[in-house]
């Protein structure tokens, strides 16, 4: 079972923004971003996307297929 859920909760938590402002940042509703960060629902992958890009970091770090918060250098 994954648990990418609590590092979504981490990561929003180390930068001090309550779960509204991830909700507007992704222009979704605040209760549909908790059903991501609680695990209730897999969240989309444009959502991911942003997320990284909100806090800096990868998508495979908010999957927890890596520990390396660092981003990877952008292809293009």
């Amino acid at each position: 079972m994954d648990y990418y859920y609590r590092r979504m909760r981490d990561l929003r938590e180390d930068h001090d923004m309550i779960q509204q402002q991830v909700a507007d940042y992704l222009g979704i509703q605040r209760r549909q971003y908790l059903r991501y960060e609680q695990g209730e629902r897999d969240i989309p992958t444009p959502l991911l996307r942003k997320l990284a890009k909100l806090y800096n970091t990868s998508i495979d770090y908010i999957l927890e297929m890596t520990d390396d918060p660092r981003p990877y250098s952008r292809v293009i």
